[in-house]
């Protein structure tokens, strides 16, 4: 289960991630140029923009996956930017990648046993499986084999593999891809309450009419850097968003 969230550090200023003047590049090429962008706690984020604007680049830097070229990473206060992924795992960290990462020979069950069991202890795994799947609309499946479940139920699972190392801050990278309408409208309903349980959410979607969905703060990548950042009223309403990426009007 997302952990009581009044056991945190002291966050400053409400803000429980943000990078400094964070820069990655690839040879010449600036996949990250500068950015300035931050997450307040207990707040769902959704980050959009064009292919390479560095949205996933900058997940890959927040998990450790990566090294910036400059810059800095503070989470919950810590400047993590050198830290190897586990430190950050061991912070509140998690993330639930585009591709499903999922183990489709074995059972659900199993396939949450993985990581809870390095973070729970051995008599409350069936008890805390069970609650994982309840948060993820999967209420009963433990014994299915995971290959059985379809595209959607499969991301979910997914989600719950993050969430079983009781993160404070989850990751989500293309949550809906390839789902159907009804799988999308579900995996709102699926954030919104990790939500409400004080999980800080940020998420990269190419899908406006899910990021509509959810109401949510939202931030405008383009070409490394922080473009619009606003309710995702405000940014449909900007001009200026629309000639970079939402197309014109």
């Amino acid at each position: 289960m997302p952990p009581d969230p009044g056991n945190d550090m002291a966050v400053e200023n409400g803000q429980v991630l943000k990078v400094r003047r964070l820069c990655r590049y690839f040879g010449g090429v600036k996949a990250l140029d500068g950015l300035d962008f931050h997450v307040m706690k207990g707040e769902i984020h959704c980050i959009v923009g064009p292919n390479g604007a560095g949205k996933s680049t900058l997940f890959r830097l927040l998990m450790g996956l990566e090294r910036p070229t400059s810059g800095e990473i503070i989470l919950k206060g810590q400047n993590i930017t050198r830290s190897p992924p586990f430190q950050r795992a061991r912070l509140g960290l998690s993330i639930k990648y585009q591709n499903i990462r999922v183990f489709p020979d074995l059972a659900v069950y199993q396939n949450l046993f993985i990581p809870l069991r390095r973070h729970v202890p051995s008599a409350r795994i069936p008890a805390e499986a069970e609650a994982l799947l309840s948060l993820i609309q999967l209420d009963g499946a433990q014994e299915v084999m995971v290959r059985n479940l379809s595209h959607g139920q499969q991301q979910w699972l997914s989600i719950a593999m993050a969430l079983a190392t009781q993160p404070e801050v989850l990751l989500l990278d293309e949550p809906v891809a390839g789902m159907s309408a009804g799988e999308s409208e579900k995996t709102a309903d699926i954030i919104r309450n990790l939500n409400r349980r004080g999980v800080t959410i940020v998420l990269i979607e190419h899908d406006m009419e899910f990021v509509r969905s959810l109401s949510a703060r939202t931030s405008v990548f383009h070409l490394g850097r922080l473009f619009a950042q606003g309710s995702f009223r405000e940014i449909e309403a900007n001009e200026a968003v629309h000639q970079i990426y939402l197309g014109k009007r």
